[in-house]
């Protein structure tokens, strides 16, 4: 009953959250001065014309309206325009983007494939990565591995993504010539190629983001060892290798699933310099793209679909706690 009462309150702390992020955004991007009507308006744009665009988009009510219109069509869908011109867009609804001539919902599930190839993978190598260094540092405190260890952390740190993106091109790509440098093959179209294609964006990601994850593994790593209660698993004769890897680590995992949780999250809302500098389409190009283009059907909604996926990883996350730590449920 305690884990259900955990479970429901964190879903109502989500939709709390989430219909407060989509009002908040929804007045920040439809009270700006740009009218995507008049994009819509053809030429020549006279004012009958612009009004009737508007109509037709649903921009001839408040932005309140606006917004009401809008929820409902994330539970029942929604219909722009009337007679044989209109628009139907089935729920849920994230708005209709007439610049592409698509409904936002779809426009994101063609390019989440993309983004969730480079976020997932990138994010198991850099949590693999990251907290074996940073445990490995932490055991050989002072070592010339500690050293090396929290050398690569802090190149890892200070270097820009863009930078370490465009250098890992130009070495493996055009000078060695071992990885493809751009271009996206999907899964079920070919496993392999769709392996080959994201090995350099992968590797890219998980050593920008590794090394914060080994700064931070091994500080609480250090502190955890000093702990009374590591002392006393020692002292009952405990192997080093079972203190180390479920006393210590499972204390240490805590702040740190913390913190991927909200990086995963972000990251699945789209990559957006890693996108760019490979090439590849996913929501993060595409929401530079409408930003571009003025699409603010299409800014909303990848905006609150990216805030719904931060928001998921911290209930995931939550949720974990209670295995981690079963006092986190009380």
């Amino acid at each position: 009953m305690r884990a259900l009462r955990l479970v429901s309150g964190r879903l109502l702390s989500m939709l709390v959250t989430l219909l407060a992020i989509s009002l908040l955004t929804y007045a920040v991007f439809y009270l700006l001065p740009a009218d995507p009507a008049q994009l819509s308006c053809g030429r020549p744009c006279t004012p009958q014309r612009l009004a009737d665009a508007r109509a037709f988009m649903g921009y001839d009510e408040s932005w309140f309206r606006q917004y009401l219109d809008f929820l409902g069509g994330l539970v029942g869908g929604r219909t722009f325009g009337s007679g044989v011109a209109a628009v139907h867009c089935a729920a849920p609804c994230f708005g209709y983007s007439f610049r592409l001539n698509e409904s936002v919902t779809q426009l994101i599930l063609d390019r989440i494939p993309v983004t969730f190839s480079i976020a997932l993978g990138a994010a198991l190598l850099w949590l693999l990565i990251g907290v074996g260094a940073g445990m490995v540092s932490a055991v050989r405190r002072g070592t010339p591995v500690d050293r090396a260890a929290m050398t690569f952390s802090t190149v890892g740190v200070s270097a820009p993504s863009y930078l370490v993106g465009l250098l890992a091109i130009l070495l493996f790509g055009f000078t060695l010539n071992m990885v493809p440098v751009s271009g996206y093959v999907p899964l079920t179209e070919d496993p392999v190629q769709w392996l080959w294609h994201l090995v350099l964006p992968w590797c890219v990601l998980a050593l920008l983001s590794a090394a914060v994850y080994a700064r931070l593994t091994r500080g609480q790593m250090l502190e955890v060892l000093g702990e009374d209660y590591i002392r006393t698993a020692r002292a009952k004769g405990l192997g080093e290798r079972r203190v180390i890897g479920w006393h210590a680590l499972r204390n240490v995992l805590i702040p740190i699933v913390t913190v991927f949780g909200l990086d995963l999250g972000s990251l699945l809302g789209g990559a957006v310099i890693t996108e760019r500098v490979f090439s590849m389409s996913g929501l993060g190009a595409l929401l530079l793209d409408a930003v571009g283009n003025i699409d603010l059907p299409l800014i909303v909604g990848v905006t609150l679909f990216s805030a719904f996926l931060i928001i998921l990883a911290n209930f995931l996350v939550d949720l974990l706690y209670g295995v981690l730590d079963p006092r986190a449920t009380r």
